[in-house]
C-alpha cells in the first residue's frame, strides 16, 4: 500500500484484462477510520485477497465508493462490504446502468447489438464467452446503502457525475484533489464506447466531462490506472486533442459504402487484437461515428456509416 500524500493512501490490483492492473484508495475519514473508493474484481476468495489489505490499515473502513459499474471498479463490492460491513455507496445512474448491465443481462440482445454493427459470427461468440467468464467476477450490491447524485457529498468530498466512460460514472473532489476513477488517465485514453442500453452520445458525454476537469483545474487526479495525473486540466486537453484526431480518421474512413463500426474500427484500430480489444475499438468506433453523425458530418444508413454529402 502506498501513501500518496496525507489520508490519501493506493493499492493496486493485478487485472487478467485488456489492462493489467487497477488502483483502489483508502480515504481518512474525518473520524479516523477510511473511505474505500473502488474494489477491483470479485474473487471466489475474498478474504485471501482483502485481509492482508484490510491488517495493514490502523483504522476500520466506514464506507465503500464505487466510482462506476465496469467489473474492475464494483466487481468486488459485495466482497468487501461482507468482509468489513461498510456501507456501500454509489451514483443513482451508475447504478441503474449496472442492473443493466448485470442484473438483466441478456446473451442473445448482446449478441445481436455487436453481429448489428458488423462483429463475424465467431468473434461474437468470443465475447459471449468471455462474458459468461466475467459475469463470476462482478459481486455487484443490487441495493447500495446510498445513492449518490451531483452534489451530495462523502465526509467532505464532493460527489462530480462526469459522464462518457460510463453513463453514470462518479468522481470525489475535495479542495484540489480529485479521486477520478477512470475519467482521466496519464499515459492512455479513458475508453469511450457505445453500448447496448446506454446514453446515445457517449463521445458528447465525455468531450463535456473534459471541459468540467479543465473548469475545476484540480491540482492532482488520483486515477483508477497508471500514474497519478499532475495537470489534470492540461492533460483533458491533450484527451480532447486525441478525439479530434480520432473523429477526422473516423470520418476518413467513410469511403463512399457504407461501413459498419467493426469496419470502421479495423481501419483506426490495430487488426491484431484480442476478442476483449475487438469489442472495445468497435464500441469506440461506434461513438465516434455517432458524433459524427451528431455534428452532421457522417450519415446512417442501413448497413453502417456514410460520410455527409457522398
Amino acid at each position: 500500500m502506498d501513501e500518496l500524500e496525507p489520508g490519501i493512501f493506493r493499492v493496486t490490483f493485478a487485472l487478467p484484462l485488456g489492462i493489467d492492473h487497477v488502483h483502489c484508495y483508502f480515504l481518512r475519514s474525518s473520524n479516523g477510520g477510511f473511505i474505500l473508493v473502488d474494489t477491483s474484481l470479485g474473487t471466489r476468495d475474498a478474504e485471501a485477497k482483502w485481509r492482508p489489505v484490510l491488517d495493514a490499515l490502523d483504522a476500520p473502513v466506514e464506507a465503500i465508493v464505487v466510482t462506476h459499474m465496469h467489473p474492475d471498479h464494483v466487481g468486488g463490492a459485495r466482497d468487501v462490504a461482507a468482509l468489513t460491513g461498510a456501507p456501500v455507496f454509489q451514483g443513482r445512474e451508475d447504478h441503474a446502468q449496472c442492473v443493466r448491465a448485470w442484473g438483466e443481462r441478456n446473451p442473445e440482445v448482446f449478441a445481436a447489438y455487436w453481429t448489428e454493427h458488423g462483429m463475424p459470427p465467431a468473434t461474437v461468440e468470443g465475447l459471449i464467452a468471455e462474458s459468461d467468464r466475467l459475469i463470476s467476477a462482478v459481486h455487484w450490491v443490487e441495493e447500495p446503502d446510498r445513492l449518490l447524485d451531483p452534489g451530495d457529498e462523502v465526509d467532505g468530498w464532493r460527489v462530480e457525475v462526469l459522464r462518457g466512460h460510463a453513463d453514470g460514472h462518479i468522481v470525489l473532489q475535495r479542495d484540489d484533489v480529485l479521486i477520478a476513477g477512470d475519467t482521466i488517465l496519464a499515459g492512455i485514453t479513458p475508453a469511450v464506447g457505445l453500448y447496448p442500453r446506454s446514453r446515445p452520445d457517449p463521445l458528447g458525454d465525455y468531450l463535456e466531462s473534459l471541459r468540467r476537469i479543465e473548469e475545476l483545474a484540480p491540482r492532482v487526479a488520483y486515477s483508477g490506472h497508471e500514474t497519478p495525473v499532475t495537470d489534470p486540466a492540461g492533460r483533458a486537453r491533450e484527451i480532447r486533442a486525441h478525439h479530434a484526431d480520432r473523429l477526422a480518421h473516423a470520418e476518413a474512413a467513410l469511403n463512399g459504402e457504407p461501413l459498419s463500426a467493426y469496419e470502421v474500427s479495423l481501419a483506426l484500430f490495430s487488426s491484431d487484437l484480442s476478442t476483449t480489444l475487438r469489442r472495445f475499438a468497435t464500441a469506440e468506433s461506434l461513438a465516434h461515428l455517432e458524433r459524427l453523425v451528431r455534428e452532421g458530418r457522417a450519415v446512417r444508413t442501413g448497413r453502417g456509416y456514410v460520410k455527409a454529402g457522398m
